[in-house]
């Protein structure tokens, strides 16, 4: 049976049903607001949050989240955390995984694969799958750096390309575990290290309402450029890449775009954005789902930071259209991986569920349940994907290294920029 162990948290409970609940500020321009948001399931990638009671034998959901709000707390939140969440979940034993029957994976919050498939393993492995969702990427990072010397569990799976070589570089994966990768997934290994496996791919980009404006007589934007103006600025919701992976994403986009350099580079185009109008959320679900004019909420902006996938699943009823459009220009690829951990009480499991993400049955399951492309080239897409949602042909890239040396400042930066 399949497990989903969740940690003790200070963070929200989902909010059932998109019911109204408390969030953390965004901001709009300079002013902070505090709006109610609303959780709901869709074509972005919102992390849900932790329940705040560990509860040790939760079926694993077949319905996916997408990535959202990520408040991570200082080293001292996090290790108390934790603490709270071995001692709930395995007796006090701070190694986290258990015996060699089980194979326990530290995951995002966001894994979700098909019942049938996560059945298939235990039957053809003969261990029984748990998983423990540990927060959005920088926080699962986080927390495995800070457990290194006790494991919280065998394998991980969704450490992305903004934090791989920060988890590379503090040895929390096992570089001796390699397994065999599937066709086209060798150009997103990270520093010569595949034991570190590349997993699936999404682009983060920019998406527009095509009705809001064709019905207004206006040329859609489609460059980074084209935002900064005047008229554009007020149309875009953005996410704040302190609190969000695909905030994070998108700000790297621009980094990789236009440098680093003073008076031009990408925190003077944050702050023409800022100025201009533009909001920013904490995170994609406020921004997609009650901000964006397409969302199915009443929101007021017609471009917002989302998915290059996203598009597929805005579908009009014929299914023949889509009522959005991803901006392939501002695009920044986002690669998340799997390995397994250093020191694993089960490596030999944490080895078979690593080979088991990259097999080709989970490949084609995770575009329907966690909307990114596989890294498999050979592995099929639905239809909807591929005619609406592909990837961008060129997408804007910062080298995982550069990302580690200077995401910090960087985010500094941007926070200066737009008066966080």
């Amino acid at each position: 049976m399949t497990t989903t162990q969740t940690p003790q948290s200070s963070r929200l409970r989902p909010c059932a049903h998109a019911q109204p609940c408390s969030r953390s500020q965004v901001r709009t321009g300079p002013r902070l607001l505090v709006p109610q948001p609303l959780t709901r399931l869709g074509p972005g990638r919102s992390r849900s949050r932790l329940s705040p009671a560990p509860t040790c034998a939760a079926r694993l959901s077949p319905t996916p989240s997408r990535r959202s709000l990520l408040t991570a707390g200082g080293a001292g939140a996090l290790a108390a955390t934790l603490s709270a969440a071995l001692a709930a979940c395995s007796g006090g034993d701070p190694g986290g995984a258990a015996s060699g029957s089980t194979v326990t994976v530290v995951t995002h919050d966001s894994f979700s694969l098909s019942e049938d498939l996560l059945a298939a393993f235990e039957a053809d492995t003969g261990y029984t799958l748990t998983t423990l969702p540990s927060g959005d990427t920088g926080e699962l990072v986080n927390r495995l750096v800070l457990t290194k010397d006790a494991p919280l569990g065998d394998a991980v799976y969704g450490i992305d390309n903004t934090y791989a070589s920060r988890a590379l570089a503090e040895g929390v994966i096992d570089t001796t575990a390699v397994p065999a990768l599937p066709p086209g997934a060798d150009g997103y290994v990270v520093e010569d290290t595949p034991a570190l496996a590349p997993v699936d791919v999404g682009d983060v980009c920019l998406n527009i309402d095509t009705a809001y404006f064709a019905d207004r007589d206006l040329a859609a934007p489609s460059t980074f450029e084209d935002l900064a103006d005047s008229d554009y600025a007020p149309l875009l919701v953005a996410i704040d890449p302190s609190t969000s992976s695909t905030g994070l994403a998108w700000m790297l986009a621009t980094v990789g775009h236009f440098g680093t350099g003073a008076g031009s580079g990408f925190a003077s185009y944050w702050k023409t954005l800022v100025e201009g109008g533009t909001r920013i959320d904490a995170g994609w679900s406020d921004a997609y789902y009650t901000d964006f004019t397409a969302g199915g909420g009443q929101g007021s902006y017609p471009v917002v930071v989302s998915y290059s996938s996203s598009p597929a699943y805005t579908l009009t009823d014929d299914g023949s259209a889509t009522t959005t459009a991803a901006l392939p220009a501002t695009a920044f690829r986002q690669v998340e991986y799997a390995g397994v951990l250093t020191g694993a009480a089960n490596p030999e499991g944490g080895r078979a569920f690593v080979e088991w993400m990259l097999s080709r049955a989970v490949q084609e399951d995770i575009p329907g349940q966690m909307y990114m492309y596989p890294v498999d080239a050979e592995a099929s897409l639905p239809p909807e994907l591929e005619s609406f949602g592909p990837l961008a042909p060129d997408p804007v890239t910062v080298s995982p290294q550069d990302i580690t040396a200077h995401r910090e400042e960087w985010l500094s930066a941007w926070s200066e920029a737009v008066g966080a």
